[in-house]
């Protein structure tokens, strides 16, 4: 349903799944797993798998923490888009990635969901595509100490509000990992 014309495709992406972003985060392990299993998945039926790595000045390129966890493995040939901001989207090269691959809908993964995967949902239904988010396969770290809810909450409350999206000839959603059709 996307409003990209061309755009029949499917992208698996997965958004800063890097040692410092989830060392501390809600189910870390869990999520990984099923991110895990959404890239075989992907993988398996040939659906593109697009990695986004963030660096900035609290995570450096090229430091351990900026590494993806080691639980994940990026194969060659698949596309790595660096980002500086919280939107994937924004001042990177994914847009062209995912045009060269006639993708017109996301499935999207990661951390954290309160910041990278939540703009970068935004940004893409704003930029036409559909957007489904993997609503057990993203996560967050606990900032309640700050005012923000517990991450459990934090999750819970991105999945509702996600659930419903859409706009004109584009939509959002979320699905279980074991309900992801690609």
């Amino acid at each position: 349903m996307t409003t990209l014309p061309g755009r029949d495709r499917t992208a698996l992406l997965v958004i800063d799944v890097q040692n410092d972003v989830v060392a501390a985060a809600h189910d870390r392990d869990s999520v990984i797993a099923r991110i895990n299993t959404l890239i075989d998945k992907a993988r398996a039926e040939e659906v593109p798998v697009i990695w986004v790595q963030h660096n900035d000045r609290g995570l450096e390129r090229d430091t351990k923490d900026w590494e993806f966890v080691p639980e994940l493995k990026r194969l060659d040939g698949e596309p790595l888009v660096h980002k500086s901001y919280r939107d994937s989207f924004e001042d990177t090269d994914l847009e062209s990635v995912l045009a060269e691959r006639r993708v017109g809908r996301l499935v999207v993964t990661g951390a954290a969901t309160d910041f990278c995967v939540r703009s970068t949902l935004q940004g893409a239904l704003v930029r036409g595509y559909d957007a489904l988010l993997v609503a057990d396969a993203h996560t967050t770290d606990d900032l309640s100490e700050h005012g923000a809810p517990t991450p459990d909450l934090v999750i819970a409350h991105t999945n509702l509000y996600w659930d419903g999206q859409h706009a004109p000839g584009r939509k959002g959603g979320t699905v279980n990992t074991a309900e992801v059709a690609f």
